[in-house]
C-alpha cells in the first residue's frame, strides 16, 4: 500500500503565518535581521507534528510542490526537510518520501492513547474535582421516567424479557425524532444498544477486519480509538481545525486519506465533536456523503452530542439525510442528552446490516434492559422541555468556565464550538501529560490531550468540560492554574527552538 501524503495546499493552510511579521520574505532589508526562512518553516512544521496536524507516518509534500505552494525556493524546502530530519522529525528511506516521526527523546505511546489518570495513580487524599469526564447529573424528570417505566413493565414480565432488537415503543420514538429532523425513518431501521459505545463496537465487529484502516477525526472520542484498536483495526487520523469553526473538517483530507489508505470505514463526530464542540454544516454534510459514495466507504456518524447545540442557529439535518444509499450509518445515545447512567443507545441503518449486527450481538449480550428502554421512551417524549433547560445550564456553566480561564490562565487559547460539553484549550507549552500528572496534588483530575489522539499528538492541548456546577468550575480552574504554575520552569517553557549549525 502506498504511503499517505499530505497535500502541499493542506500543509500550507495549516502552517498559516509561519513567518513572523519581522521576518519578511526571502529577500529585502527585513530578512537581514530575521531567522532564515528554512528555520522558521521547520519550526512551523514541527508544531504541526506535535499538535497532530501532521500525523506520524504520513509523508510530507515533495520539495517542488511545497516550494511552489508557499512561494519559497526549493533550496529553502531542502534545508527545512534536512533540519527536521536531523532532529528526528522526518525519516527518509532510499527511494521513498520522507515521513513524519517524533524524536526518540520525546515520550509517546504509539500503540494506545494515554489512559485515564484515574487508572495510573492512587486516590489522592484531598477532595478533587473530576474533570476527566464530560457528562451531566440526571435531570429532575429521571425519577418520573423510571416510575412511569415501572408502571409499564407488567406486560413485559409475561415474556422472557430478552429482546436484542429493542422495545418497539422506544424504536418508534427514536425513529420519530429522526423523521422530525428531516430523515424519514421507520422503527425497523433502529437497533437499540447498550449505549453508543456498544453500538460502535458491534459495527466494528461487522464492518472491519484485522489491520483495516478506519478514518477518524483528530482529535476525537478516546474510547472510540480504543474500540478501533481492540478489533485489530488501525485508526487513520484526519486533523480537525478548531481555530476555523466554519471549516473545521478537512473534507479534501478525508477524501484523500480514504483513497490513499483504501479505508472502507470512517468514524466521525460531526455533531459537536468531542472534545472540540465543532459542528459540520449542511453543505459539508452533503459533501461528506458524496465522499463516502465516491470512495465506497461506510461512514459511522456518532450523534451522541446531537441534542446539545448551544447557539440559536437551527442544527443541520442528520448526515444520513444526504445519503443516497447505505453509505451512512448513525449511532446515538441517551447518555449525553439525559444521564450517563442510562446505558441506552441506538443504531440507525438498513435492515440487512441490522440482521448482521444481531448475529454478532448474540455472542456479546442478549439485549438492553427493558426498564432502561421504557425510561428512555418517557424522556424522549418529554425531551423538548428537558433539553431546553439543560442547554441553558450548559451555556451558563461554559461562560463561567471561560471567564475563569481568562482570569487564571490568560496565556491559554480556548476554542469554543457550537455545542457539546467541553472546550479545547491550547497551552503555551507541550505539557498536557505533565499537567495531568501533577493536577491531583492540587485537587483536580484532568484528561491529558494525547488521550484524544493517536501517536502522541496534542501535548499542547487539554479538554475542559463544563458539566460541573459553576462554583466547582471556578475552583477547578484555580486548581489547574496552581498545578500549571507548579510545573518546573523547563517543562512550562514553549518548545525549544530548533538549532542549526
Amino acid at each position: 500500500m502506498s504511503t499517505r501524503v499530505i497535500g502541499a495546499a493542506s500543509l500550507a493552510r495549516d502552517l498559516g503565518q509561519w513567518r513572523s511579521a519581522d521576518e519578511g520574505g526571502e529577500s529585502g532589508e527585513s530578512r537581514r535581521s530575521a531567522r532564515p526562512a528554512y528555520l522558521a518553516l521547520a519550526e512551523g512544521i514541527r508544531l504541526l507534528i506535535h499538535d497532530g496536524r501532521a500525523p506520524l507516518g504520513v509523508a510530507l509534500p515533495s520539495e517542488r510542490d511545497l516550494a511552489a505552494t508557499i512561494g519559497v525556493s526549493r533550496t529553502t524546502i531542502t534545508s527545512t526537510y534536512a533540519l527536521l530530519r536531523e532532529h528526528g522529525y522526518l525519516i527518509s528511506r532510499q527511494g521513498s518520501r520522507s515521513t513524519v516521526a517524533l524524536p526518540p527523546a520525546i515520550q509517546h505511546d504509539g500503540a494506545k492513547p494515554a489512559r485515564s489518570i484515574l487508572a495510573l495513580m492512587a486516590q489522592p487524599e484531598l477532595p478533587t474535582i473530576d474533570m476527566t469526564y464530560a457528562a451531566m447529573a440526571a435531570p429532575l424528570e429521571m425519577q418520573d421516567a423510571y416510575s412511569t417505566a415501572l408502571q409499564g413493565l407488567p406486560p413485559y414480565l409475561m415474556t422472557h424479557g430478552m429482546d436484542p432488537v429493542g422495545v418497539l415503543a422506544l424504536r418508534e420514538a427514536v425513529a420519530r425524532r429522526y423523521t422530525e429532523r428531516g430523515l424519514p425513518t421507520g422503527a425497523d431501521q433502529i437497533l437499540i444498544t447498550l449505549g453508543a459505545q456498544h453500538g460502535l463496537r458491534l459495527l466494528l465487529n461487522v464492518l472491519t477486519a484485522p489491520a483495516a484502516r478506519v478514518l477518524i477525526d483528530h482529535p476525537t472520542y478516546p474510547n472510540a480509538i480504543e474500540a478501533i484498536r481492540d478489533v485489530g483495526a488501525r485508526p487513520v487520523p484526519v486533523p480537525l481545525r478548531p481555530e476555523t469553526p466554519g471549516s473545521g473538517w478537512d473534507l479534501d483530507g478525508i477524501r484523500s486519506a480514504a483513497r490513499q489508505t483504501a479505508a472502507t470505514l470512517a468514524y466521525l463526530v460531526p455533531d459537536f465533536n468531542n472534545p472540540t464542540g465543532l459542528l459540520l454544516g449542511a453543505e459539508g454534510r452533503a459533501e461528506l456523503a458524496a465522499i463516502a459514495r465516491d470512495t465506497r466507504m461506510t461512514v459511522v456518524i456518532d450523534e451522541s452530542m446531537m441534542d446539545l447545540h448551544l447557539t440559536d442557529a437551527t442544527p443541520p439535518p442528520p448526515v444520513a439525510a444526504f445519503a443516497k444509499g447505505t453509505e451512512i450509518v448513525t449511532i446515538g445515545s441517551a447518555s449525553k442528552s439525559f444521564w450517563g447512567g442510562l446505558r441506552v443507545g441506538w443504531i440507525r441503518t438498513n435492515q440487512a446490516l441490522i440482521t448482521k449486527l444481531l448475529g454478532i450481538r448474540s455472542t456479546v449480550d442478549l439485549g438492553t434492559p427493558v426498564m432502561d428502554q421504557l425510561a428512555t421512551t418517557y424522556l424522549l417524549e418529554h425531551a423538548d422541555a428537558i433539553l431546553d433547560r439543560r442547554r441553558g445550564q450548559l451555556l451558563s456553566q461554559r461562560a463561567a468556565l471561560l471567564t475563569a480561564v481568562t482570569e487564571e490562565l490568560p496565556d491559554w487559547r480556548v476554542t469554543t464550538g457550537a455545542g457539546g460539553m467541553s472546550v479545547w484549550a491550547q497551552l503555551p507549552a507541550p505539557v498536557s501529560t505533565a499537567l495531568a500528572a501533577t493536577a491531583p496534588n492540587h485537587g483536580v483530575l484532568l484528561a491529558a490531550g494525547p488521550r484524544f489522539g493517536v501517536q502522541g499528538a496534542f501535548e499542547r492541548f487539554l479538554r475542559l468540560p463544563f458539566t460541573h456546577p459553576e462554583p466547582e468550575l471556578r475552583l477547578a480552574v484555580k486548581s489547574i492554574a496552581a498545578a500549571y504554575q507548579a510545573l518546573t520552569p523547563r517543562a512550562a517553557d514553549p518548545l525549544q527552538p530548533l538549532t542549526c549549525y
